[in-house]
C-alpha cells in the first residue's frame, strides 16, 4: 500500500517555496524521490534551499517567478521545458499573502495585492502549467493550498478569507475542465500552522485566545500537512479530483 503514496520519478513546481509551506512541501517531495522546481521571488532563498536539497541527495531548481505576473510565469515554464524537456506532472499552488484589517479601513492597494496574489496567481499559474499538461497529453494532478478562513468567519481577513474562498471554488472548477486530459485538480485547506504571514498574531494576545477554540489546543505542525499532500499527489488519491481536504485540528468546526 505504501506504494501508492510514492512520488518518486515526478517532477514537481512548488510556487511559495521560498518559505512557510512551500518551502516545507518542496522538501518533503524531495525527500520523496521526486525533482523538485523551487519557485518564487526570492531568488537567494531559492538558491540555498536547491543547496540544501541537493547536500541531501534529492534533485531541484530554483527558477524565479512572480505568480501576479503571466510573462513570469511563462518564463519559468519555459525555463522547466529546456532543463528537463517536459511540463511538472506534479503541481503545488502555493503562493499567498495577507493583509489585515477591518475591510471599512483597508487600504484598495492592499486589497488588490491579496487577490491579485492568491486568486489571479493561482489561476495564472494554473493557466499556464496545467494548460501545459493537457497540451502535452501528460496526466498530472495540481494542488491548491486554501484555508480554513474560506469556510468561517474571521474578523479583518476580509480579502484573505475571500481570495482563499475563490481558490476553493476556482479547485472544483479546475477539477471538471482538466478531468477529461487526465490531470487531477484539488486543495488543501490548512488551519494554523506557523508561517512568516501569521507568526507575530499567532505569538500575540488575540493569536493565544485564538487557541482555545482549537479542538486539539494547538497550532499545526508543518509535518502534519505531508500526508494530505502525499495522499492528493499520488496514486493514493487516484480517484480524488475536485476536492479540500481540511487539516486545521477540528478549528473550522469552531470558526467564528
Amino acid at each position: 500500500m505504501a506504494d501508492r503514496f510514492a512520488v518518486a520519478g515526478r517532477l514537481a513546481l512548488v510556487t511559495g517555496a521560498s518559505s512557510g509551506l512551500g518551502q516545507h512541501f518542496a522538501r518533503l517531495l524531495a525527500a520523496e524521490g521526486a525533482t523538485v522546481i523551487l519557485a518564487a521571488r526570492r531568488m537567494p532563498r531559492l538558491q540555498a534551499l536547491e543547496a540544501e536539497i541537493r547536500s541531501d541527495g534529492g534533485q531541484a531548481l530554483a527558477v524565479e517567478m512572480d505568480v501576479t505576473d503571466a510573462s513570469s510565469i511563462q518564463a519559468a515554464l519555459d525555463t522547466v521545458l529546456h532543463a528537463f524537456g517536459t511540463p511538472p506532472d506534479l503541481i503545488i499552488n502555493n503562493s499567498g499573502l495577507s493583509r489585515e484589517g477591518f475591510f471599512t479601513r483597508m487600504e484598495e492597494a492592499d486589497f488588490d495585492l491579496v487577490m491579485d496574489t492568491n486568486v489571479k496567481g493561482v489561476w495564472l499559474v494554473a493557466r499556464t502549467f496545467a494548460g501545459a499538461l493537457a497540451k502535452a497529453g501528460k496526466p498530472g494532478c495540481m494542488i491548491n493550498i486554501a484555508s480554513i478562513t474560506a469556510r468561517g468567519v474571521s474578523q479583518t481577513l476580509t480579502a484573505y478569507s475571500a481570495s482563499k474562498a475563490a481558490c476553493e471554488h476556482m479547485t472544483r472548477i479546475m477539477a471538471v475542465e482538466m478531468a477529461r486530459y487526465g490531470v487531477r485538480v484539488n486543495a488543501i485547506g490548512p488551519g494554523y500552522f506557523e508561517t512568516e504571514i501569521n507568526d507575530t498574531f499567532l505569538a500575540s494576545g488575540e493569536g493565544q485566545k485564538m487557541l482555545t477554540r482549537i479542538p486539539m489546543r494547538r497550532f499545526g505542525e508543518h509535518e502534519e500537512l505531508s500526508g494530505a499532500l502525499l495522499l492528493l499527489a499520488s496514486e493514493a488519491g487516484s480517484y480524488m479530483t475536485g476536492t479540500t481536504l481540511i487539516v486545521d485540528g477540528g478549528h473550522s468546526l469552531n470558526l467564528l
